[in-house]
């Protein structure tokens, strides 16, 4: 149960890291290294990284406690979150097909659960 709470843990950090990046991106261009560089010093860009950077010593630690074979389908769980941010946060139209994969995803993860 441990693992699985950490697990879910990485995933919300993974996720947070990808919403700092969205948000440092907004309104930038990404089309000279000049704008590539400026948006990469960008306190949200540094911010996500430094989660992205704890997400993975995170990840570390789990694969220590656990087989990989358990714990990798678990980190699935992102999209699951991701589309709900999307929906909810970003306002963004979510397909039925989308949800469609989503259900299908959380369905693998509660088979993996079973072990």
């Amino acid at each position: 149960m441990r693992v699985v709470v950490l697990s879910l843990l990485n995933a919300i950090l993974l996720v947070s890291g990808q919403l700092l990046w969205k948000a440092g991106l907004a309104g930038r261009e990404f089309n000279s290294a000049e704008t590539i560089v400026k948006a990469m010093f960008s306190p949200l860009i540094l911010t996500g990284l430094f989660i992205y950077a704890a997400a993975t010593v995170l990840w570390l630690y789990i694969l220590t406690q656990a087989d990989i074979s358990y714990v990798y389908p678990l980190t699935s769980v992102v999209h699951i979150i991701m589309l709900l941010v999307a929906l909810f946060i970003f306002k963004e139209h979510v397909y039925l097909t989308r949800w469609i994969g989503v259900f299908l995803i959380t369905a693998g993860v509660c088979f993996v659960g079973l072990r």
